[in-house]
């Protein structure tokens, strides 16, 4: 089997739950089951359960982990209700590797490429936002708003202006034309001056940063005993989310900072950080492997009394 798709950090994430001896893993974004094969492979008595929303992943990783037979389940459908259809279940551990996968970049007719014919950007291409719409139909202070908050773009009043003006004589139809208009505008030297227009409206079409919170709220909400929750990301916005929730999961404490003594109980910690800092690829997997440069892991060990 053709396998077009390395999976980043994966040894450290092989390190991250290699203490799992039983129950379950669930492994919120599939892709091309690259995590799950290692996991299923080193930890050979735990059940899986993969999940993806792209019918074109699941298929592929059906058939790539068909060897381990009833140790895996498949679910189609958005990580962020995931866990709370399986809580009942034994969890020992959550894998979600966020972002755009191989299989979505390498296919230039779904649109997340620079050089793509097609303007689309959706993880689930049953959705009906996708990029099309976000950047005819939005309005300039709408525009300005996401290229803002979610691509950080310093010129993003001159970004926004420039899309409405092409727009208004015709329709931008490709990620082709939209990545001309960012070349334009320019930004930091060190990256291609699209890939925060892209991030922007990619993270607005998919609600990547809702969707990551509403997956931590809900694993939070299952009340594990003991569980490893690691999370993989790829760009500042969904890392500081990741910390800030880790940072509140560990602490015990959760009086407001005006209050003189607590009075909380001084209980409410979930477990611990594994790493106090993010997790980061080699030297040599980046060489070999250019998209994990930016990619950042954190693991939290819930484990309650």
């Amino acid at each position: 089997m053709n396998i077009p798709h390395i999976p980043v950090l994966l040894e450290e994430v092989k390190e991250a739950f290699r203490s799992i001896n039983d129950g379950v893993v669930i492994d919120c974004t599939l892709g091309y089951g690259g995590h799950s094969e290692a996991l299923l492979e080193q930890n050979p008595n735990i059940k899986l359960i993969g999940c993806d929303q792209d019918e074109e992943a699941l298929a592929f990783s059906q058939k790539r982990l068909e060897r381990f037979g009833d140790r895996v389940t498949l679910h189609y459908g958005n990580f962020a209700s995931v866990i709370a259809q399986y809580a009942h279940l034994p969890i020992r551990g959550i894998l979600a590797d966020i972002g755009v996968s191989s299989l979505q970049l390498d296919k230039k007719e779904r649109g997340f490429a620079f050089d793509s014919d097609v303007l689309d950007m959706r993880m689930n291409p049953k959705q009906e936002l996708s990029a099309y719409e976000v950047v005819n139909h939005y309005s300039q202070e709408e525009l300005e708003f996401i290229l803002r908050e979610y691509g950080e773009i310093h010129e993003y009043k001159k970004m926004a202006h420039l899309i409405c003006e092409a727009r208004s004589k015709a329709p931008i139809v490709s990620a082709k034309e939209l990545s001309k208009l960012a070349g334009k505008v320019g930004g930091k030297k060190s990256i291609h001056p699209s890939t925060l227009l892209f991030q922007a409206i990619r993270i607005e079409v998919n609600n990547e940063l809702g969707v990551l919170t509403e997956l931590l709220e809900s694993i939070k909400n299952a009340d594990f005993k003991q569980c490893i929750v690691g999370i993989i990301s790829f760009h500042s916005l969904e890392d500081r989310i990741v910390k800030q929730t880790f940072k509140l999961w560990s602490q015990n404490c959760i009086c407001l900072p005006s209050v003189m003594r607590c009075t909380c109980g001084n209980n409410h910690s979930m477990g611990k950080l594994i790493s106090k800092k993010p997790i980061e690829a080699t030297a040599s997997e980046i060489k070999k492997n250019p998209r994990s440069r930016s990619a950042k892991l954190r693991v939290f060990e819930i484990k309650k009394a």
